[in-house]
């Protein structure tokens, strides 16, 4: 027996095909069976020869995912408890545009993480697992299917940190890319890293517009380090650098998050860092108001403060917005996931 059929990139399915004796074309069928009809068995996929279908459910097992819990925010935002095939548990949020014209799925890289962020709950349970790149997709998917829209938008900002499950991770993201499967579009897909380096260089050089987004949340050393420990290797000036090499390989913009927590990373003397963090970089900056999780010290800044930073990051010449958080009611909100078997 191989892995299972969904630890596969679309590119190695050709392989797998021609290895059972069978035309390059079924290569294609399996692919639609997979991620556009979002078949949960071999049996299902009907236009594929009986005896080719018993051998993939021999040599490569097909595992669907659950929804073990769903929750609705006011707001409309959906957070799914997803349920792979050994009981790893996932969480991911569908999150509709107030416009109504978009729909954005923040979707996991990993279950758990090992980055251990002092203000973000996934981290306080640890690192379980990579995801491959068929149960990345799967969350898309099945928030699709409930939400009953074409999802427009996906953001890697769940779970994990992607850059430590890179090559699953971009396998996923040309698998939700690909035209004749969702055809969401390179632009409308983003991956947030905490800073990893050796990443950002690997995603500069690939061929689609990916958009990346990079967690700074502090742009003092010290502070960042006592808020991101994992990542204390990765110096700003280091990051920074490795940013400028991007924007000038890409001609792409990268969005800052920046997580704002009062009196530990809002004073005068962050928002300083940050401007000169931000000078002779092509970026966005995109100011977070922490949210509540339990068991942490961390309160949100001031909206005042919000307001000034935002003008401070402008007179500056770069872009500042203030993330509008979508149900932290449920849970769902940025910093809030967990992967735990049931929502309590």
């Amino acid at each position: 027996m191989d892995k299972p059929i969904k630890s596969y990139g679309l590119d190695e399915l050709p392989d797998i095909i021609e290895s059972l004796g069978q035309p390059s074309f079924r290569a294609k069928q399996l692919a639609q069976w997979l991620y556009v009809h979002h078949a949960d068995s071999y049996d299902q996929m009907t236009n594929l020869p009986t005896a080719l279908r018993a051998r993939l459910a021999e040599c490569f097992p097909l595992h669907a995912p659950s929804l073990a819990e769903r929750r609705i925010s006011h707001d409309g935002t959906r957070k799914y408890l997803v349920e792979y095939h050994d009981g790893t548990c996932v969480e991911t949020v569908a999150i509709p545009s107030r416009s109504g014209d978009r729909l954005t799925v923040c979707f996991s890289t990993q279950a758990g993480c090992s980055m251990q962020c002092a203000f973000c709950a996934t981290g306080q349970a640890g690192f379980e697992r990579n995801l491959v790149p068929g149960e990345i997709a799967d969350q898309v998917l099945l928030a699709q299917n409930d939400m009953g829209r074409r999802v427009t938008n996906i953001v890697g900002m769940g779970q994990g940190e992607p850059f430590l499950n890179y090559r699953n991770v971009l396998a996923a993201l040309r698998i939700l890319n690909d035209p004749q499967g969702l055809a969401i579009g390179a632009r409308h897909i983003s991956i947030s890293t905490c800073g990893v380096i050796e990443g950002i260089e690997r995603f500069s050089h690939e061929p689609e517009q990916f958009t990346l987004a990079v967690s700074l949340h502090a742009a003092r050393q010290s502070t960042r380090d006592l808020l991101m420990p994992r990542v204390a290797r990765y110096k700003l000036p280091d990051l920074k650098q490795a940013l400028m090499r991007y924007v000038k390989k890409t001609n792409r913009r990268v969005t800052l998050e920046y997580v704002m927590i009062d009196n530990v990373n809002d004073t005068d003397r962050d928002l300083e860092a940050l401007n000169a963090f931000c000078s002779d970089l092509l970026c966005h900056v995109n100011l977070i108001p922490i949210n509540a999780v339990e068991g942490s010290p961390f309160q949100p800044s001031d909206p005042l403060v919000l307001d000034q930073w935002v003008q401070s990051i402008q007179s500056h010449g770069k872009e500042a917005t203030v993330r509008d958080s979508r149900g932290s009611d449920i849970d769902g909100a940025c910093g809030q996931l967990k992967r735990t078997k049931c929502f309590t």
